[in-house]
């Protein structure tokens, strides 16, 4: 087995904990990081999925300073783009059902 597999097999996942408007703390698993258009994308899970329909939840970052970002709701032209350019990347990891 390659190390490349020994280390994607043993890696924890990322786990990133967000704030509703309400302050309910909502925790993701970090799927994809991506860059498009000049900007960046982060693609998440829920981890407390209570419906477990496997929709992710698609973020634009934004930089504040060198130590602090934010995550901001994109439309849904930009989310139908950066979901494509997830689904490609991502195509041996996960199965697809659209």
């Amino acid at each position: 087995m390659s190390e490349i597999l020994e280390n994607n097999e043993t890696e924890e996942p990322t786990i990133i904990e967000l704030e509703d408007d309400d302050g309910k703390k909502i925790s993701f698993e970090l799927l994809d990081y991506i860059e498009y258009d000049g900007s960046a994308y982060i693609v998440l899970l829920p981890e407390d999925d209570e419906d477990d329909d496997g929709q992710v939840v698609i973020l634009e970052v934004e930089e504040y300073d060198d130590d602090t970002e934010g995550y901001v709701s994109v439309d849904d032209d930009m989310v139908e783009k950066i979901y494509e350019v997830f689904k490609e990347r991502n195509a041996d990891r996960f199965d697809f059902d659209d």
